[in-house]
Order: structure tokens, then sequence, then C-alpha cells
């Protein structure tokens, strides 16, 4: 069986852009005719450049090879240009195309990819979701604690049994920043009324994003410790796990990270210095399927958990939940909503979710089709923005409600 040929779509999310402002699908083709889909979460370029990208590893590295040498193509990837470095944008590369192999191998053995993994152990996936307070207005507003209260209410008779929020923003190029007491006020406030709101059943999330110093994420850390969160994400930027690991040693809420990180060359180190109690990796960015179950190996080894972290399309989504199916260490499944809306569009049958849980595929390969109708439909992307991005100015704290942030990118400003 070889590999003869490659297809790359990049989808515009329409508004309010849940999940990013686009996702990249990779399909793979062999010359038997299976073919199979991955998805690649890399953001740090425009798709304008990741297509060629894209292209360029595949005709290296992937073409007329068998898909089932997936440990051949990533050190092929890992190891391109004589670097042997965790790359973002290689490894963002690499997972999407890795992730089409592993569904191309699951169809061709007629069996789902969590049986190729080692055999299913989870029946279903804990599931959460970010707190989504709609305005009323075809959009979300994030300052209002009460409003987030009355979501987080919602959420938890859907059956979710916990939520992630972030009231720290804003995320700056310059970060990590000291939050101000105004802002600390803040968090404390949405900690103190959705717990209120959702009592004992439902864990709270604290979904930072590597906006704060050390210090300051530890004088945050005090004043939410009473809330009892079931974490603390990523509270410093991702790069120094030795400052991660002085916020974990100064605070009883468990740290988790790893959305920025690629391959288990980045995430053996918070596990050696005690940095982070759970890991966050996102199948689209950290080397793919196999190396994803390779760390969650190594964090087993020392009594770590893994959460996926998703914050793209529902191929990656697929891919996340195979994992997490034969993970014995599986901590729970980052979920956009309920998998409605244009992430159910996208496929010809949705994911599956059932009162809070993830219902992995027994379909062999990833258990997902992409409906090609609404695929075409919505490509190729047109806009200048990034899938993600991040307020171009430092930190002031006279102007730094997420309200007056949110100002300036309506006008543009946060590109």
């Amino acid at each position: 069986m070889k590999i003869i040929s490659l297809e790359t779509h990049v989808v515009a999310v329409p508004p309010p852009h849940v999940g990013g402002m686009y996702w990249i699908f990779v399909t793979l083709k062999t010359d038997c005719g299976i073919e199979g889909v991955g998805e690649v979460y890399a953001a740090t370029f425009h798709p304008d450049v990741m297509l060629p990208a894209i292209a360029d590893v595949y005709s290296r590295y992937l073409e007329g090879h068998d898909p089932h040498q997936v440990e051949r193509f990533f050190r092929a990837c890992y190891s391109s240009g004589f670097t042997q470095r965790p790359d973002l944008t290689m490894m963002g590369i690499a997972s999407g195309l890795e992730m089409a192999c592993w569904d191309i191998i699951g169809k061709a053995a007629g069996k789902p990819v969590h049986q190729l993994l080692g055999g299913k152990v989870n029946e279903r996936l804990r599931s959460y979701t970010y707190l989504y307070p709609d305005d009323g207005q075809g959009g979300y507003n994030y300052d209002d604690p009460d409003l987030a209260a009355e979501c987080a209410a919602r959420f938890v008779k859907q059956g979710f049994t916990a939520l992630k929020f972030d009231p720290a923003g804003p995320y700056t190029v310059y970060s990590g920043h000291h939050l101000s007491l105004e802002l600390m006020d803040q968090c404390e406030v949405f900690c103190r009324k959705i717990r209120e709101a959702v009592g004992n059943q439902c864990d709270l999330l604290i979904g930072t994003h590597g906006q704060m110093t050390p210090a300051s994420a530890i004088r945050l850390a005090k004043r939410l410790e009473k809330y009892d969160p079931l974490w603390f994400e990523e509270p410093v930027p991702p790069g120094q796990p030795d400052a991660m690991a002085q916020v974990a040693a100064a605070t009883s809420i468990p740290i988790s990270a790893g959305e920025r990180l690629t391959t288990k060359y980045e995430f053996l180190p918070l596990l050696q210095k005690g940095a982070a109690a759970i890991l966050q990796m996102n199948l689209g960015r950290v080397g793919g399927i196999l190396e994803a179950k390779k760390i969650a190996g190594m964090a087993e080894a020392f009594y770590a958990q893994i959460a996926p972290h998703l914050y793209n399309g529902p191929v990656g989504a697929a891919a996340s939940i195979q994992l997490g199916a034969a993970t014995p260490n599986f901590l729970i499944q980052e979920s956009i909503m309920d998998w409605s809306g244009f992430h159910s569009a996208v496929l010809k049958t949705p994911i599956r979710w059932e009162e809070g849980f993830i219902i992995p595929s027994d379909e062999p390969g990833l258990g997902v089709e992409l409906n090609m109708d609404v695929v075409r439909a919505h490509s190729p992307y047109r806009g200048e923005r990034l899938h993600l991005f991040m307020d171009p100015a430092p930190f002031d704290v006279r102007a730094q409600s997420s309200e007056a942030w949110k100002n300036r990118w309506n006008h543009g400003e946060v590109l």
C-alpha cells in the first residue's frame, strides 16, 4: 500500500468563529483507493504559507510511502533540514498528515484507531466546554460574571460536569505581566458566582493563557483556592517549565498545561520539574496520535493525567477521542459545547455527545468523514487574520478590561 495523493482544504469558520478563524483539513489517498483525513493545527503562519509547506512535507516524506510507517514519517519530519528540534509549524503539519495515515490504517484493518493503540479502556469520555455567554446579538460577552453564571447553569443542566473560563485577559504579546488588583477582583467574582450557580455538581477550570508572571499567578491562585478549581491552566507563558513549577509549588490547585507545546521533548520537563499534573496536548500540533500516546505514557509514569486541548475542528477532535478511549490516565476532553453547529455540519455524522460525555466511535479509522459539500462551500479562507491572535500592545492597567480589548478588536487593531 502506498500513498499517492494529497488534498488540502482551508475551511473558513462562520461567525462567531467558535474553534478559530479557519480549519486546515488534509486528505490522503492510497493506490488501493483508501482515503484518510487529518487536521493541521498550526496558527503561526497564514494558510497561504501553510499550503505550500504542507505540500512540501508531503512530497518529501510521505508520497509513495506506506501509511503504516508513522514512526518513520515522524522522525523524517522531526529531523527535516538537520534540525531534530520541536518545530511548532513542522509538527503541526506532521500531526495532520500522521492523523490521516492512522485513518487509513484503521480503515484498512477494519478497526477503530483506539483498537490499534492498545484497545478501548474508556467506553465514554468525560468532556468540558469553555463558557460561551450568549450576548443575544450573535456573539459572546465574556465580561459579565452574572451572564457567565447563567451560562454555566445551563451547561450543567445539559450534563457537563466541568466548565472552563478565563476572566484574566487580555492576552498580549508582552505577557507575562502582573494583574492589577481590579482584575484579580474580577477573577474572584467570576469564580464565586459560577461556583454558586453550579454548586458541587461541576468542576471549575481556570483557563488562563500565560498572561501572568509567576509572582502574579501565585497571588491570583491564593485568591481562587477557596473555590476549589480542578485546574489552573498555563498560568505563565509556556517556554519556562521552572517558572511554572514555581507556581505549582505555591498552590493547592493542580496546574495544567501543554496546548502550545509540541513533541515529548517539550512535555518531559513539565513532568520532571513537577510543573504540571495535567497535560493538555493538542493532537493537531503535538506530533500526531502516536506522539501523543507516548506523552500520555510518560505522564502515566509520573501519575499525571491527560486532558487533550481542542480549539479547532472536528477531525482533530476525532483523533483526540480515539486517543482518550485507549488511554488509562485520561481525565477529560475539551469539547466545543455539544459538538453541534458548524462542527456538526462539516461532518457526515456528528461526534456523538450524551449528557456530558463523548461516546467514542467504533467505526474504522478515526470514525469521521468530511461533508465535502460543506467543506467546499466554506473554502478557501480569504481572511487576513490568523487562527488565533494576541494583543500587540503591552498590558495597560487603565485599559485592561476585556471590553477595552474587544473594542480594539472590533476596530481591527488586534490582528
